[in-house]
């Protein structure tokens, strides 16, 4: 009995690039949730504010008005936020200065007043929350997950020239079994000579 191989007919490797295809959209929508899962957990406050500094005190702050002015401690530490200030003074005036002289976002202090602020150096007393390691691993992990997406062009072309070389292998097939191409031997596959 003749062996005979099963061959797709017209396939021509089309189904080892649908599956490519189908490959990358699932592992790009199982990326997307993790990513999203990830960035979920990177903005919880459980794990942005997990620790709280002890108060801290700054002093020969510069503060001009007009620009923003760092608290160098609270911003050496990940997701650092002003949680309290306890005491602004100025140190020209030797005044506590007002709440509504100033705004604070994160580890940033801006003046609002031109009067006591201009050109002038604070002492700051205050305390902040920073996120642990805990923020560094989610932060990680979320990032080089996302990064996957990176490699898709790469499997893509990898899989197109699959599907090529399973082209020419098919052509050179068919060309081969149509008796075009004169062989070593008599027989089916040899063209009549003149």
């Amino acid at each position: 009995m003749k062996k005979t191989f099963k061959q797709d007919k017209g396939q021509a490797g089309l189904s080892i690039l649908l599956s490519v295809i189908v490959m990358l959209f699932i592992i790009g929508l199982i990326v997307m949730i993790f990513t999203l899962m990830g960035s979920e957990l990177r903005s919880a406050d459980s794990v942005t504010k997990a620790y709280t500094g002890a108060s801290v005190s700054q002093t020969g702050i510069n503060i001009t008005t007009g620009s923003t002015t760092t608290l160098t401690v609270c911003s050496a530490h990940n997701q650092g936020v002003i949680a309290l200030i306890s005491a602004f003074i100025n140190q020209s005036s030797v005044s506590l200065v007002s709440g509504t002289d100033y705004t604070a976002s994160g580890c940033v202090i801006t003046p609002v007043a031109t009067t006591l602020m201009n050109d002038t150096l604070a002492n700051i007393t205050y305390t902040y929350t920073y996120a642990g390691s805990s923020y560094d691993v989610i932060n990680d992990t979320a990032n080089s997950i996302g990064e996957v997406t990176d490699w898709f062009d790469i499997f893509i072309v990898i899989g197109a020239m699959v599907v090529l070389i399973l082209l020419t292998v098919i052509i050179i097939t068919a060309i081969r079994s149509s008796g075009m191409i004169a062989g070593g031997t008599s027989g089916a596959n040899t063209v009549g000579t003149a």
